[in-house]
């Protein structure tokens, strides 16, 4: 296995769009309506102005990783006085890939490029699966996230 680590380009996107909704189905998301039209805008969309970016992990030319950053703004405040924010997604691996570090690489590499793009921090919904790679990497819980659904 000789895994390559590489960015995200529009070739790839119908593959990217696949695996991130085998990962919501693995999270035990109810799929009530075909995401793939609503996932292909807005990656379109983002990785234009530069909004969205994502690096994958591929095997003999095989998508077997990805990871995916959106950079929101919001007003500057003392946690994050730039007001730029990293939402971390679509943080998946292939099952027969898992355990090998491919996560963490791939979480190294968005995590980085949201720096260079001056986000203060990077925050993430993290599924149970994910909780120790997170925690590993220096995530801490914040307990005051709260969400109302429109």
């Amino acid at each position: 296995m000789a895994v390559i680590y590489r960015k995200l380009t529009s070739a790839d996107l119908d593959t990217f769009i696949e695996m991130r909704i085998t990962q919501l189905r693995e999270e035990g998301a109810k799929e009530d309506t075909d995401l793939r039209p609503a996932l292909k805008d807005y990656y379109t969309r983002h990785m234009a102005d530069g909004t969205f970016f994502s690096w994958l992990a591929e095997d003999n030319d095989k998508i077997i990783g990805t990871s995916g950053m959106s950079i929101v703004e919001k007003p500057p405040y003392f946690g994050c006085p730039s007001g730029k924010i990293g939402l971390l997604s679509s943080m998946f691996t292939d099952k027969a890939y898992r355990r090998q570090g491919i996560a963490k690489e791939l979480l190294s590499r968005v995590v980085d490029e949201a720096r260079e793009t001056g986000c203060g921090t990077v925050q993430i919904t993290a599924s149970d699966m994910g909780v120790l790679l997170y925690t590993d990497f220096g995530f801490t819980k914040n307990n005051n996230f709260m969400q109302y659904k429109l």
